[in-house]
């Protein structure tokens, strides 16, 4: 990873490079599509291809108050980026230095002066420069003045006739419709937290729980969802591990609470988890949560669920 906190210093293997630069929120099948034609094109002319991503997004410093929350963590970006072949990741360290550049600004400093692009590859809607003036249009000129090849990518669409987007993902995430998240990230939403302890319910009832704090990406709406979990392995270097999981989000309102929470039962799974970092993939919703008449009816139901999602981690 390189990153960027200035308009002058990059190292010299990532100048001359086929460059992509945007807010690669989720890394979605279309931006792996954008990669994969960015790598084609560099590989075409002998150059590295370069990715490069903003840290905070410019979103979040510019409109704190309206900036929706990621769905990657930084550190999942970049590695879910170099998984699609590209050179490298840069990371602008976004701050006052970079968002007072204007449009013409930021093409002739960081895109001519700091990358020395040899071309670029940008989706239809990429805006750049202070209060985004820049859009693929007036790049198309400027580039073509310069010398730059650019290439603007068709977005990717689905067989409805949507386009993939992070805003048509987070509208699922929103709604609880984790399946067709998947189908339109290329894998599973995927959420981080700290395992706490919590009222203990679970594990009286034969069904201990997980209970997540510390998240830092968007977090699906309440329910109850087929999962896995990744628990990372106890020494450093050691492999992660992965076990089928039913995972509920929100209160629990058959006891009376209604505390929002993420907690997920790991089928199979005998250990100690708490203080530990771990991962849920969520696969599929099961349910919305509801309240139950008693113990019985709802140690029932989630029988039911640990089924359900047990079947469904198994089919993939």
């Amino acid at each position: 990873m390189i990153t960027i906190e200035n308009v002058r210093d990059l190292p010299a293997r990532a100048r001359g490079a086929y460059v992509t630069i945007g807010n690669f929120d989720g890394v979605h099948r279309g931006h792996a599509r954008l990669m994969a034609e960015l790598v084609r094109r560099a590989e075409h002319a002998g150059v590295p291809a370069l990715a490069v991503t903003f840290h905070p997004r410019p979103a979040a410093l510019l409109r704190p108050e309206q900036a929706p929350e990621p769905l990657v963590r930084l550190e999942r970006e970049i590695e879910l980026l170099t998984a699609t072949g590209v050179t490298d990741v840069a990371v602008f360290h976004t701050g006052p230095w970079l968002l007072e550049l204007s449009a013409r600004e930021f093409f002739e400093q960081v895109v001519l002066g700091q990358f020395a692009a040899k071309g670029m590859v940008e989706g239809p809607n990429f805006f750049f420069g202070r209060d985004r003036r820049g859009n693929v249009e007036i790049l198309g000129r400027w580039c073509d003045e310069a010398g730059v090849v650019l290439h603007v990518a068709e977005p990717l669409m689905t067989d409805d006739g949507r386009m993939i987007s992070s805003s048509r993902i987070r509208r699922c995430l929103v709604e609880g419709d984790v399946a067709e998240a998947r189908e339109l990230l290329g894998r599973p939403h995927r959420i981080r937290g700290i395992v706490t302890h919590g009222a203990g319910r679970g594990a009286g009832i034969g069904v201990p729980t997980a209970n997540l704090d510390a998240i830092d990406v968007l977090v699906p709406a309440p329910g109850v969802y087929a999962a896995r979990v990744i628990v990372p392995g106890a020494e450093p270097g050691s492999p992660s591990a992965s076990w089928p999981a039913a995972c509920n989000i929100g209160p629990n309102p058959t006891f009376g609470e209604q505390q929002y929470k993420v907690e997920a039962h790991l089928i199979g799974f005998r250990g100690d988890l708490y203080g530990r970092s771990i991962e849920i993939d969520f696969l599929e919703r099961l349910r919305p949560t509801r309240a139950f008449a008693g113990l019985d009816d709802l140690l029932e139901q989630i029988a039911r669920d640990v089924e359900d999602a047990s079947r469904i981690a198994a089919s993939g």
